[in-house]
């Protein structure tokens, strides 16, 4: 099912957006409808699941997270930023995606002026939801209400089963969970791939240079609850995956400042800062530390970078980035 890298800009994917024409290689389509934060092996199965209509396919989504509309004054940890979502998105084989607005005026639509948004504006032939999946004001749509509107108007609605990992549904919450915890191998099994991050590399203090670990430097959203600690870690660059070790956290050997995320790339030297890259994580070697003085820090991270050589020769898990 995975294709080729992709970019959202891409001339076999199209995003729409409110107020944009539907591309005409989106007229008809059969959407999957979601967050879809993560794009996790839940959504990937709803996914595969519009693919196999045989109809144009594609996903519609909604931005900012609608928690995120209805509480604002508690930022919700997002495992994949609107960015992130699309480039993920952009992989699957779907022709396009519709991002829509999550403001007042949507919050407000009630179940009918949902599904006619689907017909009238998206000029979609179907929809393909999940079996918990609600909708409209007050989420007081469900997936029966869904298939009689639908039908009144012509469109075929789809339910799909839940994707479980035990007896559990595979779910955002339960991923996130697991970040905040340092279970990668977790997470990963869960997301059906690596989780990454992207962000811009910035200027430093060059401590890590000075310890024989030069390291590139990144600031994770404010949001991000992955537990501070050491990672076995992957970084694309110009198109190539190269191996590393990752420390996220405060630093508190030196300054115990805002978390920060400082990847050391094995056998890399070239000069990465100002430029946009994206990192995922293999597995969690330990938790953040605070050394008694230089000499037992670099020891340390000499075991470290072994360990996370050992995780990376011995991980197989479906990369996003690469």
């Amino acid at each position: 099912m995975l294709q080729n890298p992709l970019s959202p800009n891409s001339p076999t994917f199209s995003v729409c957006r409110d107020g944009e024409p539907v591309p005409p290689r989106l007229v008809g389509a059969v959407a999957a409808i979601g967050n879809f934060d993560g794009v996790h092996r839940g959504h990937q199965q709803l996914i595969r699941l519009t693919l196999g209509l045989k109809r144009p396919s594609a996903v519609l989504t909604f931005e900012p997270h609608p928690r995120s509309f209805f509480q604002p004054d508690k930022p919700m940890f997002r495992l994949t930023p609107e960015p992130i979502k699309l480039a993920i998105l952009a992989r699957l084989g779907l022709s396009g995606v519709f991002v829509r607005a999550f403001d007042r005026e949507f919050a407000a639509l009630d179940a009918e002026g949902f599904v006619d948004l689907l017909a009238r504006d998206l000029k979609l032939s179907g929809v393909m939801i999940g079996y918990d999946f609600h909708f409209g004001h007050g989420r007081t749509g469900t997936p029966a209400i869904m298939r009689h509107l639908c039908g009144a108007r012509g469109l075929d609605c789809h339910v799909a089963p839940a994707v479980t990992e035990g007896t559990e549904p595979v779910s955002s919450s339960a991923i996130r969970q697991a970040l905040e915890e340092g279970r990668i191998g977790e997470a990963n099994r869960l997301l059906g791939y690596r989780w990454f991050v992207r962000a811009e590399v910035r200027h430093g203090e060059k401590r890590g240079r000075e310890l024989g670990y030069p390291t590139a430097n990144m600031r994770l959203p404010e949001d991000c609850r992955l537990r501070h600690g050491i990672y076995a870690v992957r970084a694309c660059v110009d198109g190539a995956l190269i191996d590393g070790v990752a420390s996220f956290g405060r630093r508190p050997t030196f300054d115990n400042g805002a978390p920060l995320l400082e990847v050391h790339l094995f056998d890399y030297a070239g000069d990465l800062y100002g430029r946009e890259i994206d990192v995922e994580f293999a597995g969690w070697i330990r938790g953040e530390e605070k050394f008694d003085g230089i000499e037992p820090l670099i020891a340390r991270m000499d075991l470290d970078a072994r360990e996370a050589r050992a995780i990376l020769a011995r991980d197989s898990t479906l990369s996003m980035i690469g």
